[in-house]
């Protein structure tokens, strides 16, 4: 166990360590869910407050339907954002996977990609999954390379799926098959 009670080893990558949320990450989180720059590629509308940071903190699980991690920079142990994988079910060895670097200085360094690799191998070695699926806004290329990068692949369009800026917009959606990770 590493000192912010998560397990080594399995959760760590070549930038990043993943860990179980603690109430001490709530001002993080609280930060990035009402910064728009962070928030304009996620499903989220609305802004939080802090009781709603606490909430969701501890509301996070750690268990075989639903795993929410904090994604800590291995250079300074600090919290920098977070990645789920949520069961569609165990009889699918499906998951669907969301993420979110906040901390802004971390973007376009590889953290998120390392995260993402870390979360996936977790996913097929300790929740023997078979399949992980994410959606994401066409328009948000980083992001979509960031995933080819990891094995996903793009399966197709959702169209009108999502209100957001004062519109509907399609959604892709993309996976990656145990044995594709990149």
């Amino acid at each position: 166990m590493n000192g912010k009670g998560g397990m080594t080893g399995l959760l760590e990558g070549e930038l990043v360590r993943l860990r179980a949320r603690e109430q001490e990450d709530e001002p993080f989180a609280y930060g990035w869910a009402n910064d728009p720059d962070v928030t304009r590629w996620l499903g989220a509308r609305y802004p939080w407050s802090r009781s709603m940071a606490a909430d969701k903190i501890r509301e996070s699980t750690l268990g075989p339907n639903s795993c929410v991690f904090s994604i800590d920079a291995s250079v300074g142990e600090r919290p920098i954002g977070w990645v789920a994988l949520r069961s569609d079910g165990i009889e699918n060895r499906s998951a669907s996977l969301g993420i979110a670097v906040g901390d802004k200085e971390f973007w376009n360094g590889g953290y998120g990609a390392d995260a993402m690799r870390v979360v996936c191998r977790f996913g097929f070695g300790m929740m023997n999954l078979n399949r992980i699926h994410l959606d994401v806004f066409p328009e948000n290329e980083r992001a979509i390379r960031c995933y080819e990068k990891v094995g996903f692949v793009i399966e197709g369009r959702t169209r009108d799926a999502i209100l957001k800026h004062g519109g509907y917009h399609d959604l892709i959606l993309m996976s990656v098959l145990v044995g594709e990770l990149k």
